[in-house]
Parts: structure tokens; C-alpha cells; sequence
């Protein structure tokens, strides 16, 4: 899609979006308009899973503050990453952060608009934006403290301190630490899994997540309902049904429809 943000699709229907904007892999604008795109590629045709990743030590160090000015500026950086991140979380598929190293930032906040986080031992996290004297304009304070809790995430974007690995996998900011040779490993082979299974079905469990835990319990549970009926539909829940009756579960063999 660009030279800032590689897609590669694998033959196991696995996505690998890679950020590729050395040395830093700062998430400058022009970075951000890649990803949308690629995020709006990948929702209009979608694969298995997708796996989103960064660079050996830095997953993404942040905005671009070279970029950094006055208000007016921060209306078209905020506006920037609050499109490209939504696009990256409205992608109708399980999408897998593979952090390496340093995620901070604006890295932090691209990691929380993935629905799952697999870490290195030497993974570090942190939305450290009141160290300059502003706050995170990506998302952070409505998703880490979504993610992490009211009070853990004030704390950490009051104090601006950085979590590592075991903490971040304590807090829930994590999901699966693993040893830094195994990151990329752990996170294809848990996409390819999930790749092979009832895709359709995984985006309407993504649907009624994301938008249920957004509302009140009664809404919630009729977004379910009208989910749960239009499931039916796809040819993926009449093979699943009767390849359960006629062999047991965990066999069925589902093509994506």
C-alpha cells in the first residue's frame, strides 16, 4: 500500500500490516493516512486474521513531534490518528498486536485499538504525553482505561511512567508475554488458528463486543439477539451445526461464508 506501512497477505489467510518508518517508527501523518488505508483495504476485503507489528525495539515511539505546533496543528494530528486508529479497530477481524519493544504513545494507543496484544519479555508501554506538557490525543483516554481500569490508567497517564512486560501483562494492557525470538511466531500461529475458523461468526462476536460494551446491558443483549439470528444465515453455521451432530466438536472445516 505504501512505503510507510507494508501489507503483506499470507497463504494461510493471515494479514501482516508492518510499520516502516525507521528510526523510530514514529507515527507521523503521513504514516497515519497509510495505515487508514490499509485498514480500509482490509475491511472492504478481509482476510483470516490480521497481525499488526513495528520494528524489533520500537513498535512505535509515538507521534511525529516534529509535526507538533499550535492548536491548529493538533486538530488535524488528533484527527489523524483518531481516523486511522478507528480504522484499525473497526477492521471486521481479530486483530493481533505483535509488540516487540517500546510501544509508547501514540504506539501505545495503536496496540490498544487491536483487539489482542501478544508482548517480548522486553516489551515497554506508556502514554508519557504530560511529560510534554500535553495529553494523548489518540485514544488513550477513552481505550486504556477501558483496558486497564478508571484509576490504573489515570495513574499512568498522570505520571507518564512507562509499564513493562509483567506489569502490562498483570494489568491486562498485555494479553501473552512471550521470549523476544517468539513474538512474531506466537502471534502468526494464534492468526492462522483463527484464520481457519468461522471468520464470519468472529466479526459479529468483534461487532456485539465492541459496540455492546459501548452501551447500556439491555442494548447490548438486543444487538446480541439480532446478531445471534443473522449468524444463521452464513454457510459457516450450517456446516459447523451439522459437522457437530454427525462427528463431534472442533471439526468442522469452515470456508468463510
Amino acid at each position: 500500500m505504501g512505503e510507510l506501512v507494508l501489507l503483506e497477505r499470507r497463504d494461510d489467510g493471515v494479514a501482516v500490516v508492518t510499520l516502516n518508518n525507521p528510526k523510530v517508527n514514529a507515527l507521523s501523518q503521513a504514516l497515519l493516512a497509510e495505515l487508514r488505508s490499509v485498514a480500509r483495504a482490509l475491511t472492504d476485503d478481509p482476510p483470516g486474521a490480521v497481525v499488526l507489528t513495528g520494528g524489533e525495539r520500537l513498535f512505535a515511539a509515538g507521534a511525529d513531534i516534529s509535526e507538533f505546533g499550535g492548536a491548529s496543528e493538533a486538530r488535524a494530528i488528533g484527527e489523524g490518528f483518531h481516523i486511522a486508529l478507528d480504522a484499525v479497530a473497526a477492521i471486521p477481524r481479530f486483530v493481533i498486536a505483535a509488540v516487540s519493544g517500546y510501544a509508547l504513545g501514540g504506539g501505545c494507543e495503536l496496540a490498544l485499538a487491536c483487539d489482542y496484544r501478544i508482548g517480548s519479555e522486553r516489551a515497554v508501554f506508556g502514554q508519557p504525553e504530560v511529560q510534554l506538557g500535553i495529553i494523548p490525543g489518540g485514544g488513550g483516554t477513552q481505550r486504556l482505561p477501558r483496558t486497564v481500569g478508571v484509576s490504573r490508567a489515570k495513574e499512568m497517564m498522570i505520571t507518564g511512567r512507562q509499564v513493562k512486560a509483567d506489569e502490562a501483562l498483570r494489568i491486562g494492557l498485555l494479553d501473552e508475554v512471550v521470549a523476544p525470538e517468539a513474538v512474531h511466531e506466537r502471534a502468526f500461529a494464534l492468526a492462522a488458528e483463527v484464520a481457519r475458523g468461522a471468520v464470519a461468526a468472529q466479526a459479529m462476536v468483534k461487532q456485539a463486543v465492541d459496540e455492546g460494551t459501548e452501551t447500556d446491558l439491555m442494548s447490548g443483549l438486543m444487538l446480541e439477539r439480532g446478531l445471534f439470528e443473522r449468524v444463521f444465515s452464513t454457510d459457516d453455521s450450517q456446516v459447523g451445526v451439522r459437522s457437530f451432530l454427525a462427528n463431534g466438536p472442533g471439526k468442522a472445516e469452515f470456508t468463510g461464508r
